[in-house]
């Protein structure tokens, strides 16, 4: 089972302005074949299927525990898209009139079913519209196969990160992939590490995938500085700190990342705030006249 933080893994600054465009764009880090989504469902049904799990257990603790932050990455970017497709303007405190067309500008949006279908969020889909689908997932129980596909997953990953984060300009779709390529390669360099185990073949030699180094991110560099790309989380008891067995010690940080020893952390991160959306009458969220909604939800606060 898994535990609800009331928290993002990071806190993501506020949009410039309202850029639907650009979420339509970071849809692909959601719902592509390379997306969140993807590397959750994959590592969730390989952590399900998992055979033989105490004779094998550090690489089971490991796909498992990357499964719990990988669910963390799906609230991220959930919460990046509905930010950045919050518009096109907000309203006045009477609300839009639905007679003056006040959401004009949508039917020009690349993906105008955000809004009309999500009212502005994020929907499991990738930067086209198209719908997130099951065969995406690549679960064989043979743990080799497994974990090469998961480390070829984490590289695709990385690649449509660094494309997607090159088309952005604003501060939070940009924060978003800037965290997201420190610990996409913390899970590939994992899978690398889980590999070379169990072969002798040293995986992480390939890395990383494509040839770029973080530092040339800026919003990545906080992130190393504070030592991420070193680091796993159990995300839960410690039943799961065997994974110590791959993330080891004796492994270093990968070439042209700050050098240092891997560290495996209880628990989880800090993380940030999750942000607060306000409504939109004129798009009905929560409807057009919530104050009966508000009202009954207070209430309901109230009593307990």
């Amino acid at each position: 089972m898994f535990t609800r933080i009331n928290r993002l893994q990071v806190e993501l600054p506020t949009p410039r302005r309202p850029d639907p465009n650009a979420a339509a764009a970071l849809q692909e880090l959601l719902g592509g074949k390379f997306g969140e989504m993807s590397t959750l469902n994959n590592y969730m049904f390989q952590s399900f299927n998992f055979r033989s799990k105490s004779r094998t257990k550090p690489f089971y603790s490991l796909v498992a525990s990357i499964t719990a932050e990988e669910l963390g990455h799906v609230e991220l970017v959930s919460n990046g898209i509905a930010l950045l497709a919050n518009g096109p303007d907000p309203e006045d405190e009477h609300g839009a009139d639905v007679a003056d067309a006040p959401f004009e500008d949508m039917k020009d949006i690349r993906s105008a079913a955000s809004f009309l279908h999500a009212g502005g969020g994020a929907m499991p889909v990738d930067s086209n519209g198209l719908p997130w689908n099951g065969t995406y997932v690549f679960t064989t129980g043979n743990l080799v196969l497994d974990l090469l596909h998961n480390f070829f997953l984490e590289c695709g990953a990385r690649m449509h990160k660094l494309r997607v984060y090159e088309t952005l300009s604003d501060p939070t779709g940009r924060e978003v992939c800037g965290y997201l390529l420190v610990r996409g390669s913390v899970h590939a360099h994992s899978y690398a590490l889980a590999l070379k185990k169990l072969t002798g073949v040293s995986m992480e030699n390939l890395l990383p995938v494509p040839n770029i180094d973080l530092a040339r991110i800026p919003e990545s560099q906080k992130y190393l500085d504070e030592g991420s790309h070193r680091r796993l989380y159990t995300w839960g008891e410690d039943v799961y700190r065997d994974l110590a067995a791959i993330w080891s010690p004796d492994e270093g940080a990968l070439p042209g990342d700050p050098p240092g020893e891997l560290e495996v952390v209880d628990g989880h991160p800090d993380g940030g705030k999750i942000p607060e959306l306000e409504g939109a009458s004129s798009a009905f969220t929560p409807d057009y006249a919530p104050e009966e909604i508000f009202e009954i939800a207070t209430k309901l606060y109230k009593a307990m």
